[in-house]
């Protein structure tokens, strides 16, 4: 799902994937959860118009659940048993941890693109340049949208999750 940002200079979307690809590392753990929404929007990118820009999602959705990851589950603890009372500690964690996963991406996700179209795809530098300051407004965007559907989704499928006996801690 996503939506059309009219006027780009190159097919350029809001979309929902980055909300996925935190919250499979707030689930499973940087490794597999950064696996999981890399292996996903790769596969999303081969089958759509951004078919030349999947390697880069590749390494990028990986770094961003490994950044996720490692905040939430080895700084937060995140998957550590808790009391009830400390919802909000969770809550922090995993805004804070959503935080630094997306920072990441709204900095390397232009910069990447600039050079991976520069010098990989060979699209002038000063397009290329352009390219990568509508990418860093659009990124941003859907960055707010991954840290608070992420953190809303998180805190609301771990208690049935751990219910269900599905959620193990790491």
């Amino acid at each position: 799902f996503d939506i059309p940002v009219p006027g780009s200079l190159e097919k350029t979307a809001v979309h929902f994937g980055n909300v996925f690809c935190v919250l499979a590392a707030l689930l499973l753990g940087g490794y597999w959860g950064g696996l999981a929404g890399a292996v996903g929007m790769t596969i999303a990118d081969l089958t759509t118009a951004y078919v030349t820009s999947a390697p880069k999602t590749f390494l990028l959705k990986l770094c961003i659940g490994l950044i996720v990851g490692l905040v939430a589950h080895k700084i937060f603890h995140l998957s550590a048993e808790h009391p009830k009372k400390y919802v909000a500690r969770v809550t922090v964690a995993t805004v804070v941890s959503s935080i630094c996963g997306m920072a990441f991406n709204i900095v390397a996700d232009p910069l990447v693109g600039y050079f991976y179209k520069t010098y990989l795809l060979g699209v002038p530098q000063d397009i290329s340049k352009a390219l990568a300051k509508i990418a860093t407004g659009v990124t941003a965007f859907n960055a707010v949208w991954a840290v608070v559907l992420a953190t809303v989704l998180y805190l609301a499928l771990r208690p049935a999750l751990k219910k269900a006996g599905l959620f193990h801690e790491m």
